[in-house]
């Protein structure tokens, strides 16, 4: 039996990619060096691959992301160098950052202009064969059209099928070089339309009439339309059988033609708890009867995982249930083994659960009424109590938390963690920097401040060191978006509070000044999302867990005279299944989640922060959420954010961001004006908040002051023009 794999990290144990790239930015190595230390890290990464599977895909590696290397591959972009590359992802060019799928992963999104003409699509860089040639292994790989276009901005429903037939013929043009080509298709995994397969299957034809030996890969779900893909003149169809359980009921109806490779995706890709290979086993036993011609592979991309366990010391009875990337390449070879008989493997033995339990914390959940999840005021009411405590001028400037965590506060951070210096030497150090930033802030002109989150690595990392029920990782980087890494926990328990988390932090920053200074958290759905989560009771259990928790922290603050607190939700959208059908379900525990962890006093003011999503998708959603001031991302979409709250007549206060803190370009306040005269159009002076659109924790602070200064330039503009109008 063949086995596969694909999507292994291209991260690298010890993130040479982040350090490569990051180097290439600061003009610390040239383009050639950059290229061959990615070229070594590929080479390394297809041995992984190498020493365990029979298949694989060469080409994945990217200097940032596939789906911006797809875009120019096929003329949509023109990049001569790597440094009008990097400006795609980062300078004054910048694309739009969203969610991939439903997952922490971000990719770039391609921007059709208007006046985009079909005969604009030509080969303009054939990577695949580029990245082939250079390793000579593997198996060319692609992003499919269909996926490609479904991502895209500026498609209309009108342009689709023109588009999606000329993107065809570059297609074409690509894997008539190859013996075997594999492409990803995780659109399929959609709410597809009638109309929408008949064009994936004429494109197929045409695709599959130059090159008959192409392997299909969907994967996070279930394909819909699964049986209209058998008759494409392809090779193969990978399928996701952990998070799309429904693919099995569908060859049960329909059966699997006996032409085709069925890859099986039986290795979970996005958790780290090991497979049950018994388990596996007897699938593909029961699915043997329908298609003779299996492989095995894992479920979805295994980027979504750290590279390896190797050099991990954590709790011992944990780490043995622990697969990560390169275990899972180990799982796919074991399980080929088992069931081709090369080797025996031990009969299940019934053990006691590894999750630890806490009685009373599953009683507290057990006896939650629905008063628990509403705030004691409506909004109305809520609003007059804290404009007349807070009493903030027209178009209040705020930041989203995060300060540039230099070269000093990671250099600290890491002596303490090496017992090199002591707590109270590393605490009156972290002191040294809040004071430091509260008298930046004040000097600036803010109005809301913050206290910079200098003791924090992660904003889910943190809360998971302070909070029981949570383990975390040395080593266990992933990629959320280009260089950007982090390392996801491990709840392996009931989740509680043992002591407050951020409260001497918080109310130290507080203790310097007479202007509000904000409470920072994380929001009970955005921890369980990056987060690798317990499988043995339902997620809305451990979300209202973390809640709790959070609503404690709250509690303690109200306590200490905090008078703001910031929620952060960034991943709100992207844990939303992929099928709509079950959104309903998902959302109503999302939504009672963030309301329980926000339940407080009338007079404390609730912001919730979230950035890069569809929000036109999921507005009726937010609009049930108990926060008191919304702030949201909007300078990377260039205020496209601003239309979808005005067709639902938004009535809380919202902050539109109006600096792309993803990029290092200073925005001038005439560009800042831009976003916000937009807002104006549609909603008050008075629910307008001016920030940015994110944290600054990798800005630094020179860039930082410069645009928090044309920050505050254009609050004082603005407030300056509508108190004349008034007057």
């Amino acid at each position: 039996m063949l086995t596969f794999a694909f999507g292994f990290p291209r991260l690298g144990k010890k993130r040479e990619y982040k350090r490569a790239i990051e180097s290439f930015w600061r003009g610390k190595i040239e383009e050639r060096e950059l290229k061959e230390e990615i070229f070594k890290l590929e080479k390394e990464r297809l041995k992984t691959y190498e020493e365990f599977v029979d298949k694989f895909p060469v080409g994945e590696m990217t200097f940032y992301d596939n789906i911006l290397d797809t875009a120019i591959m096929v003329g949509l972009y023109k990049v001569k160098n790597l440094k009008e590359y990097f400006e795609l992802c980062r300078g004054n060019k910048a694309l739009e950052l969203t969610k991939w799928f439903n997952t922490n992963y971000h990719y770039l999104v391609p921007d059709f202009p208007k006046n985009f003409k079909i005969e604009n699509f030509k080969l303009f860089w054939n990577k695949p064969k580029e990245e082939f040639s250079k390793h000579q292994k593997g198996i060319p790989y692609l992003i499919g059209p269909f996926t490609f276009l479904k991502l895209s901005k500026g498609v209309s429903k009108k342009n689709f099928e023109k588009y999606l037939f000329a993107l065809s013929e570059v297609y074409c043009q690509i894997v008539k070089d190859f013996k075997e080509v594999q492409i990803d298709e995780p659109a399929f995994v959609l709410d597809i339309t009638q109309r929408e397969v008949k064009l994936i299957k004429k494109v197929y034809k045409k695709i599959g009439a130059k090159n008959p030996n192409i392997f299909i890969f969907t994967y996070y779900n279930s394909v819909d339309f699964l049986e209209k893909l058998y008759d494409l003149p392809i090779k193969g169809i990978g399928l996701d059988f952990v998070n799309g359980k429904e693919n099995f009921l569908k060859i049960k109806k329909y059966g699997f033609p006996k032409n085709l490779i069925l890859i099986c995706g039986l290795i979970q890709g996005r958790n780290i708890w090991k497979t049950d290979i018994l388990n596996s086993l007897n699938f593909l036993r029961q699915i043997e009867k329908y298609s003779k011609n299996l492989a095995i592979s894992n479920a979805c991309p295994l980027y979504h995982l750290p590279v390896s366990l190797e050099g991990e010391k954590f709790n011992k009875k944990i780490l043995e249930k622990i697969a990560f990337a390169k275990e899972r390449l180990k799982e796919i070879n074991l399980l080929e083994k088992v069931f081709s008989g090369k080797e025996k493997f031990p009969k299940k033995r019934k053990k006691k659960s590894y999750f630890w339990e806490n009685p009373q914390i599953r009683e507290k959940i057990k006896n939650l009424k629905e008063k628990d999840f509403e705030r004691d005021l409506p909004f109305e009411k809520r609003i007059k109590i804290q404009r007349k405590i807070l009493n903030l001028p027209l178009f209040p400037t705020t930041t989203i938390g995060s300060y540039p965590q230099t070269e000093d506060v990671r250099e600290k951070r890491k002596k303490f963690k090496l017992g090199k210096i002591s707590k109270r030497e590393y605490q009156k150090f972290i002191k040294e920097k809040i004071k430091e930033t509260i008298a930046f802030q004040e000097k600036l002109g803010l109005d809301v401040l913050v206290h910079g989150e200098f003791e924090r690595t992660d904003m889910v990392e943190f809360f998971a060191q302070k909070l029981k029920g949570f383990l975390t990782t040395k080593e266990g980087w992933i990629i959320s978006y280009g260089t950007r890494v982090y390392r996801p926990p491990i709840i392996y328990g009931d989740i509680s509070r043992p002591k407050p988390m951020t409260l001497n932090e918080i109310g130290f920053a507080q203790s310097l000044t007479k202007k509000p200074v904000k409470g920072m958290l994380t929001g009970p759905v955005t921890i369980l999302a990056w987060s690798f989560v317990r499988e043995d009771i339902p997620i809305y259990e451990i979300a209202f867990q973390i809640a709790l928790c959070l609503q404690q922290e709250i509690k303690d603050y109200e306590k200490r005279g905090i008078k703001v607190v910031q929620i952060d939700e960034p991943a709100f959208r992207e844990k939303a299944p992929l099928k709509k059908e079950k959104w309903k379900e998902y959302f109503d525990w999302a939504t009672k989640a963030f309301n329980l962890a926000s339940k407080s006093k009338p007079e404390t003011q609730i912001h919730c922060h979230m950035c890069y999503s569809e929000f036109d998708q999921i507005i009726d959603y937010i609009l049930k959420m108990n926060f008191d001031v919304f702030l949201v991302e909007a300078a990377r979409s260039r205020g496209d954010v601003i239309e979808c709250f005005k067709r639902k007549k938004f009535k809380k206060q919202i902050g539109f961001g109006v600096w792309d803190i993803h990029s290092p370009i200073v925005p001038t306040v005439k560009k800042m004006e831009k976003i916000i005269n937009l807002a104006l159009k549609f909603f008050p002076k008075e629910n307008l908040w001016l920030n940015p659109d994110c944290g600054l924790k990798t800005r630094e602070w020179a860039e930082t002051e410069l645009a928090l200064k044309n920050l505050v330039k254009l609050a004082k503009k603005l407030r300056k023009k509508y108190q004349r109008k008034e007057n």
